[in-house]
């Protein structure tokens, strides 16, 4: 995902921790215009991984490659 800064992954990250903590309280809670449930559970984990994956990456400077050859 080109272009996305390490505020915004933390923001998103945020929001899906928020979701979750909703959900776990029995509520119900939007993200663009989509109402999230404890049917949606396993979403909302998926996406806490995403952006804390996504997080960690932007954090240490992004993937790195070894032993790769150059292709020119």
């Amino acid at each position: 995902m080109a272009g996305i800064t390490l505020a915004e992954a933390e923001a998103q990250l945020s929001t899906w921790l928020a979701a979750s903590t909703a959900v776990a309280s029995g509520q119900s809670y939007s993200i663009a215009g989509r109402a999230l449930t404890r049917a949606n559970a396993s979403e909302i984990r998926e996406n806490i991984t995403f952006w804390d994956n996504h997080v960690k990456r932007l954090t240490r400077g992004g993937i790195r490659i070894r032993g790769a050859t150059p292709y020119f």
